[in-house]
């Protein structure tokens, strides 16, 4: 018997079926009931187990295939895909529960990126620059109490320090990052703590960059990624 069939499906109702079938088959992944170059049944054999007719259990199929979770080989079969990082921006949450050392290895990429990128904004950041950050940090203590909009006060914050920088290569860098960096911001600035904690780092980063001390825009930068990363192991980020 295949892991697929020892897998209890809920109940399909004819509307969102696809939807249903992804999200059993994603819960299999999870699991680990399924893992990477498993086959899956064939579609008749799948559409017994599930219940569907062949037409749906293709969209369903061909919907996977979208977000890079199998392969779809002609003559062959369907196949979990490799679960890299990369092909899996879209769907982070499963990534990281099957590998949650990714998390260590996010925050050290931000730490050092975004260390530097403080480091070089220090020598060319205008006075309006300092302005807009400094603004920004006081419209996200007025929405410390507003998840939504703080989260993003936070994201314009790194993005205003790295225009600041004035490289025009990083942003290329930082695009990826920040992707693979969403879900988990999300995550903690959803915790009133950290979104507290986030405000008074900020405000130790703009006082560096005022006063046009590279080094020490850099360590408050390195820290505050530290610091996030800290509350969000606290809050169990880790083993989510």
């Amino acid at each position: 018997m295949s892991n697929i069939e020892k897998y209890a499906f809920n109940n399909i109702k004819t509307s969102s079926t696809v939807e249903r079938i992804v999200d059993n088959l994603l819960a299999l992944i999870k699991e680990r009931s399924l893992k990477v170059g498993d086959k899956l049944p064939p579609e008749r054999q799948l559409c017994e187990i599930i219940g569907v007719s062949r037409p749906i259990l293709r969209e369903a199929l061909k919907a996977l295939q979208v977000m890079s979770i199998i392969d779809i080989r002609q003559g062959s079969g369907a196949y979990i895909k490799s679960l890299e990082p990369e092909d899996m921006v879209e769907h982070l949450d499963i990534v990281f529960h099957l590998d949650s050392s990714l998390y260590a290895d996010l925050y050290d990429a931000r730490r050092i990126l975004e260390s530097a990128i403080a480091r070089m904004a220090v020598k060319n950041i205008s006075d309006e620059q300092l302005a807009a950050i400094e603004e920004n940090i006081h419209q996200a203590e007025a929405a410390i109490d507003d998840e939504q909009l703080f989260f993003r006060k936070d994201l314009e914050l790194h993005e205003m320090i790295m225009k600041a920088a004035g490289n025009r290569i990083i942003p290329v860098f930082m695009q990826s990052v920040n992707k693979l960096a969403l879900m988990i911001r999300k995550k903690s600035n959803a915790m009133p703590n950290i979104r507290k904690n986030t405000i008074q780092d900020h405000e130790v980063i703009l006082k560096a960059l005022k006063a046009r001390d590279a080094e020490a825009a850099a360590a408050a930068m390195a820290d505050h990624i530290s610091n996030v990363e800290k509350a969000f192991l606290g809050m169990g980020g880790y083993e989510e």
